[in-house]
């Protein structure tokens, strides 16, 4: 008979967990001997926790189903909590497994011993277990499981103690019982076709499973058939684009912004998302951006089918033969002249992004006209910071590509943030994924230097701006990213990094761009202030005029 890690780990393959990010420690070693007893259960190494929970999330984001984690102890699930955090936000199933002292040992208080439980139910509210015998131990990894693949999504942690994983009669169990979630109830649906019939400005917003083409298309049905304007949240978990997607406009990070987008809407209808709010507390400002008097419905919520419920309020508006408003084929051309910014590298990956790319976006700043050359491009999922816990674009491209091999991976990443997870280099090359990592060099944590002038914060000095800035020394990625197994170059002209971006795309494997950049932010540049709100070059030149006097340095 198997011992507990064995058969948990069959219980795991069983259940449709294939893949194991692993950083483990001594309390693990049965579980790590134990994954050449199933060849189904891919390993794969990660030099710091925060990567393997980022990479478990990126895989699950594109595949619907759990990766496992395996972290040591409370130590190691702390440091992965922030990647954690985002897949709790982004509602994202993943299965932690969380090794700990024997039972027996748990007394004597060790060097290493913490609660657990309570560190993990910051990210794991929904479900946390600390198994106590070997024999309920595959009982117990099934209703992990069921918890992180039940809707919403969410991170259930099993906690394994070490006797429990090496003690003898295991018995693997099945796979568990996954019920598909249901519609919108019909009140719901009457509710929200009453309200857009009744005249006046609708707005759905889109979050979550809502942003995937089958929802994508009901909703511009919708919208076509009814003049109903559709958003997407701000960050979504993973959003389907792209030529002969419909068009659809995020909405703005900056409140400001997002409030005149708001402006107008008197009914906000959320389709697998929450009322928009500001993502952070200003002095003076408003926290829950729709307007008073808007009224916010909600058709389906996180537990239901998205795609189901906007069907059935197509059905109701009789919008099935409406023409959807599809994005067209269009692509911006090679970005010229001597010097390269941030705004050319955008431009250069829309003039080159591949049909059925994987784009990871946590480019923070330099980012900002990302979406508008990339709107006509071909076909592509997007993947964003859900939680706002930088680190999260490196290791979610790591699980991204393991989900998706066929398919490239381009993930856009600041320097400030890439250095929370710079060690998911090391995995892309040792996996050799097939993922381009593009890092933007402006050594400057550029958007908290227009953050620090947005919270009203007074007498900005040479200390308070050193906080913000890169410089001396400036990071090196290009030989970082050597010095771990990536093949890397630096570009400082767009020509570089064009011809850059173009051998990388054409050769599959792990590749590293260093672009550098200026701030992309710095003073709040008039010309971008359109694309930052979302409607690109719809927004009227006025209200661009009269948000650069509010919010600009």
């Amino acid at each position: 008979m198997p011992n507990g890690a064995q058969a948990l780990i069959r219980t795991l393959v069983n259940a449709g967990v294939r893949v194991c990010f692993t950083n483990p420690g001594t309390s693990e070693m049965h579980f790590v001997a134990a994954l050449d007893s199933a060849s189904e259960m891919r390993a794969v190494l990660c030099l710091f926790e925060g990567v393997a929970t980022g990479a478990a999330d990126g895989y699950a984001r594109m595949t619907g189903r759990p990766a496992a984690t395996l972290l040591h102890l409370g130590c190691g699930l702390g440091n992965g909590l922030a990647n954690l955090h985002n897949a709790r936000k982004g509602k994202v199933p993943v299965v932690n497994i969380v090794g700990d002292h024997a039972t027996y040992h748990v007394k004597y208080d060790a060097q290493l011993q913490s609660d657990i439980e309570t560190v993990a139910r910051n990210v794991s509210p929904g479900f946390v277990w600390t198994s106590q015998v070997t024999s309920e131990l595959c009982r117990d990894a099934v209703a992990a499981v069921k918890a992180a693949r039940a809707r919403p999504g969410q991170v259930a942690t099993l906690i394994l103690p070490a006797d429990v994983s090496w003690g003898e009669g295991g018995v693997a169990e099945p796979a568990p019982d996954i019920a598909p979630p249901p519609a919108a109830d019909d009140a719901a649906v009457q509710a929200v076709a009453a309200a857009i019939k009744a005249g006046g400005r609708s707005a759905l917003l889109l979050g979550g499973m809502a942003l995937q083409d089958e929802a994508l298309f009901a909703a511009a049905r919708i919208a076509a058939a009814a003049g109903v304007k559709v958003y997407a949240e701000t960050f979504p978990t993973r959003m389907q684009r792209g030529a002969g997607l419909p068009t659809i406009d995020r909405i703005a990070y900056l409140a400001e912004m997002a409030s005149i987008q708001l402006k107008e809407i008197d009914t906000l209808i959320l389709v697998d998302a929450k009322a928009p709010v500001s993502f952070f507390a200003y002095p003076g400002k408003k926290s829950y951006l729709p307007h008073d008097d808007c009224t916010v419905l909600t058709l389906s919520t996180p537990a239901e089918d998205a795609a189901a419920s906007l069907a059935k309020l197509v059905a109701v508006l009789g919008a099935e033969h409406a023409a959807p408003t599809l994005a067209p084929a269009e692509r911006p051309g090679r970005p010229r002249g001597k010097k390269l910014t941030a705004e050319k590298v955008c431009k250069a990956i829309g003039h080159l992004l591949p049909e059925n790319a994987i784009l990871v976006d946590e480019a923070i700043s330099s980012g900002l006209m990302l979406s508008k050359f990339t709107s006509g491009a071909p076909r592509h999922d997007l993947i964003t910071l859900t939680g706002g816990a930088i680190g999260q674009g490196l290791p979610n491209a790591i699980g991204a590509a393991i989900a998706c091999p066929d398919r490239p991976v381009l993930a856009l990443i600041g320097d400030g943030s890439s250095m929370y997870t710079i060690q998911s280099l090391w995995t892309i090359a040792r996996e050799q994924l097939n993922v381009t990592a593009v890092i933007f060099n402006n050594a400057s944590y550029s958007v908290l230097n227009v953050e620090l002038e947005r919270v009203g914060a007074e007498r900005i000095g040479p200390k308070a701006r050193a906080q913000l800035d890169l410089h001396g020394p400036v990071l090196k990625f290009a030989q970082i990213a050597d010095g771990m197994g990536v093949p890397s170059t630096r570009a400082t002209t767009p020509d570089e990094f064009t011809d850059a971006l173009a051998r990388a795309l054409a050769t599959p494997g792990p590749h590293l761009i260093e672009a550098m950049v200026p701030p992309a932010l710095s003073g709040l540049k008039l010309k971008l202030l359109p694309h930052l709100l979302g409607s690109l070059d719809r927004m009227p030149l006025s209200v661009a005029r009269m948000l650069k006097r509010k919010i600009a340095p």
